[in-house]
Protein backbone atom coordinates (compact mmCIF):
# COMPACT_ATOMS: atom_id res chain seq x y z
CA UNK A 1 0.00 0.00 0.00
CA UNK A 2 2.67 2.88 1.02
CA UNK A 3 4.07 1.75 -2.81
CA UNK A 4 0.91 2.58 -4.22
CA UNK A 5 0.76 5.85 -2.48
CA UNK A 6 4.31 6.88 -3.24
CA UNK A 7 3.71 6.06 -6.49
CA UNK A 8 0.72 8.40 -6.85
CA UNK A 9 1.61 11.07 -5.10
CA UNK A 10 5.11 11.17 -7.01
CA UNK A 11 2.69 11.34 -10.56
CA UNK A 12 0.55 14.17 -8.61
CA UNK A 13 3.93 16.09 -8.85
CA UNK A 14 5.36 15.55 -11.96
CA UNK A 15 1.95 16.07 -13.66
CA UNK A 16 1.59 19.33 -11.44
CA UNK A 17 4.50 20.98 -13.21
CA UNK A 18 3.70 20.39 -16.27
CA UNK A 19 1.34 23.66 -16.34
CA UNK A 20 4.54 25.58 -15.26
CA UNK A 21 7.08 24.56 -17.41
CA UNK A 22 6.73 28.20 -20.18
CA UNK A 23 7.87 32.29 -19.06
CA UNK A 24 10.66 33.61 -17.29
CA UNK A 25 11.52 35.21 -13.91
CA UNK A 26 13.10 38.13 -14.52
CA UNK A 27 16.28 38.68 -13.50
CA UNK A 28 17.36 35.34 -12.36
CA UNK A 29 20.10 33.57 -14.46
CA UNK A 30 19.36 30.05 -15.44
CA UNK A 31 22.58 29.33 -14.10
CA UNK A 32 21.36 29.85 -10.44
CA UNK A 33 18.72 27.55 -10.46
CA UNK A 34 20.94 24.46 -9.75
CA UNK A 35 21.51 22.62 -6.71
CA UNK A 36 18.30 23.05 -3.93
CA UNK A 37 16.86 24.52 -6.90
CA UNK A 38 17.16 22.50 -9.57
CA UNK A 39 13.53 21.99 -9.54
CA UNK A 40 12.28 25.69 -8.99
CA UNK A 41 10.01 27.00 -12.28
CA UNK A 42 9.64 30.17 -13.34
CA UNK A 43 6.11 30.88 -14.83
CA UNK A 44 4.34 34.36 -16.50
CA UNK A 45 3.20 35.84 -14.04
CA UNK A 46 -0.16 34.82 -12.88
CA UNK A 47 -2.60 36.04 -9.66
CA UNK A 48 -2.49 33.82 -6.98
CA UNK A 49 -6.75 32.90 -6.23
CA UNK A 50 -8.50 35.71 -4.59
CA UNK A 51 -10.11 33.65 -1.59
CA UNK A 52 -9.39 34.20 2.07
CA UNK A 53 -7.09 31.84 4.45
CA UNK A 54 -7.33 31.80 7.96
CA UNK A 55 -5.19 33.24 10.70
CA UNK A 56 -3.96 30.97 13.59
CA UNK A 57 -7.10 32.78 15.53
CA UNK A 58 -9.51 31.81 13.24
CA UNK A 59 -9.98 35.30 11.68
CA UNK A 60 -10.43 35.82 8.16
CA UNK A 61 -6.91 36.53 6.72
CA UNK A 62 -4.81 37.41 3.45
CA UNK A 63 -1.33 36.89 1.87
CA UNK A 64 0.26 40.28 2.34
CA UNK A 65 0.81 42.62 -1.03
CA UNK A 66 3.48 44.85 -1.92
CA UNK A 67 6.92 43.11 -1.29
CA UNK A 68 8.30 40.11 -2.68
CA UNK A 69 6.81 36.66 -0.48
CA UNK A 70 8.02 32.64 -0.48
CA UNK A 71 4.73 30.67 0.19
CA UNK A 72 4.98 27.26 1.34
CA UNK A 73 1.71 25.13 1.14
CA UNK A 74 2.17 22.27 3.74
CA UNK A 75 0.58 19.90 6.28
CA UNK A 76 1.48 19.17 9.54
CA UNK A 77 1.38 15.07 8.34
CA UNK A 78 3.51 15.71 5.71
CA UNK A 79 6.94 14.00 6.02
CA UNK A 80 8.72 16.75 3.25
CA UNK A 81 7.24 19.23 4.89
CA UNK A 82 8.87 18.56 8.38
CA UNK A 83 12.16 18.27 6.33
CA UNK A 84 11.75 21.69 4.85
CA UNK A 85 10.18 23.76 7.27
CA UNK A 86 13.69 24.58 9.37
CA UNK A 87 15.10 25.78 5.59
CA UNK A 88 12.76 28.13 5.45
CA UNK A 89 12.95 28.84 8.85
CA UNK A 90 16.63 29.92 8.37
CA UNK A 91 15.36 31.80 5.20
CA UNK A 92 13.32 34.17 7.26
CA UNK A 93 16.00 35.00 9.66
CA UNK A 94 18.78 35.63 6.44
CA UNK A 95 16.37 37.73 3.73
CA UNK A 96 13.93 39.61 6.39
CA UNK A 97 12.87 41.86 3.24
CA UNK A 98 11.34 38.64 1.89
CA UNK A 99 7.87 37.86 3.25
CA UNK A 100 7.53 33.86 4.56
CA UNK A 101 4.34 32.21 4.91
CA UNK A 102 3.49 28.79 5.40
CA UNK A 103 0.10 28.03 4.36
CA UNK A 104 -1.49 24.56 6.18
CA UNK A 105 -3.53 22.91 3.59
CA UNK A 106 -6.41 20.86 4.98
CA UNK A 107 -7.99 19.85 8.16
CA UNK A 108 -4.54 21.16 10.67
CA UNK A 109 -5.97 21.62 14.01
CA UNK A 110 -4.62 25.16 15.74
CA UNK A 111 -2.66 22.73 18.44
CA UNK A 112 -0.90 20.28 15.57
CA UNK A 113 0.15 23.39 13.92
CA UNK A 114 1.77 25.07 17.12
CA UNK A 115 3.13 21.84 18.16
CA UNK A 116 4.61 20.69 14.53
CA UNK A 117 6.18 24.38 14.75
CA UNK A 118 7.59 23.86 17.83
CA UNK A 119 9.04 20.93 17.29
CA UNK A 120 11.07 22.07 14.51
CA UNK A 121 12.00 24.89 15.73
CA UNK A 122 9.93 27.77 13.64
CA UNK A 123 9.10 30.74 14.85
CA UNK A 124 10.25 33.25 12.54
CA UNK A 125 7.56 32.93 9.33
CA UNK A 126 3.42 34.14 8.98
CA UNK A 127 1.41 31.12 9.16
CA UNK A 128 -2.03 30.98 7.45
CA UNK A 129 -4.27 27.93 7.37
CA UNK A 130 -6.40 26.74 4.07
CA UNK A 131 -8.83 24.35 6.21
CA UNK A 132 -11.06 23.62 3.22
CA UNK A 133 -7.92 23.13 0.73
CA UNK A 134 -9.83 25.85 -1.59
CA UNK A 135 -6.43 27.87 -1.79
CA UNK A 136 -4.92 25.12 -2.80
CA UNK A 137 -7.23 23.68 -5.24
CA UNK A 138 -7.26 27.00 -7.24
CA UNK A 139 -3.63 26.91 -7.54
CA UNK A 140 -3.39 23.46 -9.26
CA UNK A 141 -1.89 21.98 -5.78
CA UNK A 142 -1.58 18.19 -6.28
CA UNK A 143 0.61 17.02 -3.86
CA UNK A 144 2.39 18.69 -0.66
CA UNK A 145 4.56 20.48 -0.28
CA UNK A 146 4.72 23.52 -2.86
CA UNK A 147 6.11 26.55 -2.42
CA UNK A 148 6.11 29.55 -4.78
CA UNK A 149 7.53 32.92 -5.10
CA UNK A 150 5.27 35.81 -5.72
CA UNK A 151 6.23 39.21 -6.72
CA UNK A 152 4.99 42.61 -4.56
CA UNK A 153 1.80 42.76 -7.39
CA UNK A 154 0.81 39.23 -5.80
CA UNK A 155 1.30 37.56 -8.86
CA UNK A 156 3.08 33.73 -8.92
CA UNK A 157 6.65 34.09 -11.03
CA UNK A 158 8.06 30.51 -10.39
CA UNK A 159 6.92 27.64 -8.44
CA UNK A 160 9.11 24.54 -6.30
CA UNK A 161 6.92 21.18 -6.07
CA UNK A 162 8.64 18.84 -3.33
CA UNK A 163 10.93 20.03 -0.67
CA UNK A 164 13.27 22.31 -1.26
CA UNK A 165 16.35 23.42 1.35
CA UNK A 166 15.13 27.37 1.15
CA UNK A 167 17.60 28.05 3.66
CA UNK A 168 20.90 27.10 1.13
CA UNK A 169 22.88 29.51 -0.76
CA UNK A 170 21.38 28.71 -4.03
CA UNK A 171 18.09 29.40 -2.72
CA UNK A 172 19.32 32.84 -1.57
CA UNK A 173 20.76 33.57 -5.19
CA UNK A 174 17.56 33.57 -6.83
CA UNK A 175 15.73 34.62 -4.70
CA UNK A 176 17.84 37.76 -4.46
CA UNK A 177 17.88 38.15 -8.16
CA UNK A 178 14.38 38.11 -8.24
CA UNK A 179 13.98 40.84 -5.98
CA UNK A 180 16.47 43.01 -7.78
Amino acid sequence: MRIVRAAVYTLALASANLGFAGGALAGIDPALVTGAMEKLVPSDPRPLPDLPLVAMDDATAALPKGKWQLVNLWATWCVPCREEMPALEKLAVAMPDLQVTAVAVGPNPVPKIKSFLDEVGVSHIGVLRDPNQQFARAMGVLGLPVTVIVNPEGQEVARLIGGADWGSAEAMAVLKAAME
